[in-house]
């Protein structure tokens, strides 16, 4: 991988107790967090909420969303007893909708076959619905205190910078694992996959680490080497292709809107969502829900998915009082619709309004 062995070799003075003292001081207050030296016990059902929510989002974006769920479902029992439509519904604007499905099949393993308690190790946590590596060895290490290399993208970054490795991403990812797990150590496994987390977030930072402060610094290689906020190197990406669609959005004279939802399996499975065509290469042909005069909002919605960009054009249309729902669709009242809806057809849903208000 582009290194000699006293490379390797040379940053065992990135010794574990060095992070963990930092970690002591510097750690940051997260709501599901047990704070070092509090004497507090992690709760493994705060552990795995947060690690499922914090799957591909920030932390700054699931704070809110973490306390609304464990406010109302403060227990694996009440999550698993929760109406889908109600989670799904809590979860809108957080993305990726495939994680809230499997939080509700989960949930209901736990709470139904497991008694309520979370397997303590990694194996028996993969065995679970939604729980990978990553986030089988994060529950592992920080709820159940367990030795497990936990690997995300802020620990990706530290070690790549900490041996100087400058193979790219994504090919080396198991190589950085191997180095990884040199470090982990045997003692407070959990703070130190936390204390990972922090460097990485918060010093050994994507652009401009702030390596001055960073307690590891003198074990760096990749600073000593004057490279280290040049890493880890990524393969370059393929152009994500652009789809094209239609989003319908009709409305009734007493405020309410007509909405779907959305089948259980797919992108956006579950959630609530404006009738429209599908997502394709070319603009589909129109598909209105029902007979209207409809109208063109004006304007796109721009939206980027994991694998491609949507270009979604809304036309709106009023409709007559007490105009019925076709089979499948339902009517919601506007004023509480926006709020259900995933971030995509909640902007199709306010530009639409727009529309509608200035018609």
């Amino acid at each position: 991988m582009g290194m000699s062995s006293e490379k390797r070799r040379e940053p065992a003075a990135a010794c574990p107790e060095t992070l963990l003292a930092w970690y002591d001081r510097m750690a940051r207050r997260l709501p599901w967090r047990v704070p070092p030296g509090s004497g507090g016990v992690a709760d493994p059902y705060r552990i795995w909420l947060s690690e499922v929510m914090l799957q591909q989002t920030t932390v700054a974006a699931v704070k809110t969303y973490f306390e609304t769920f464990t406010t109302r479902w403060p227990r694996v029992e009440d999550l698993a007893a929760a109406p889908d439509a109600e989670v799904m519904a809590a979860w809108a604007g957080l993305g990726y909708y495939a994680r809230a499905r499997n939080l509700l099949k989960c949930a209901r393993v736990v709470a139904g076959e497991l008694g309520g308690r979370f397997p303590e190790t990694e194996e028996g946590l993969r065995a679970l619905p939604g729980i990978g590596p990553y986030t089988a060895a994060a529950i592992a290490a920080i709820a159940f205190d367990r030795p497990a290399v936990v690997m995300d993208g802020n620990v990706e970054r530290v070690v790549a910078r900490i041996f100087a490795v400058e193979a790219p991403l994504p090919g080396v990812k198991e190589h950085l694992r191997g180095l990884a797990a040199e470090l982990t150590p045997a003692h407070r496994p959990g703070d130190y996959a936390q204390a990972m987390m922090d460097l990485g977030a918060t010093v050994c930072t994507p652009r401009s680490p702030a390596c001055g402060i960073c307690p590891w610094r003198e074990a760096c290689l990749g600073r000593r080497e004057g490279i280290a906020a040049e890493l880890p190197r990524k393969s370059p990406k393929a152009a994500k292709p652009v789809r094209r669609g239609i989003a319908y959005l009709a409305m009734r004279p007493d405020g309410t809107v007509l909405l779907e939802r959305r089948p259980g399996k797919g992108l956006l499975g579950g959630m609530l969502g404006l009738p429209g065509t599908d997502w394709a290469e070319e603009l589909p042909p129109p598909r209105p829900p029902l007979a209207a005069d409809w109208r063109d909002a004006g304007a796109e919605v721009r939206h980027t998915f994991t694998h491609f960009h949507l270009l979604l054009r809304v036309e709106t249309a009023r409709l007559a009082p007490g105009a019925p729902a076709p089979e499948g669709l339902l009517f919601e009242p506007a004023s509480e619709a926006g709020a259900a809806l995933p971030t995509v057809m909640r902007k199709a849903f306010r530009l639409g309004l727009s529309a509608l208000e200035e018609g």
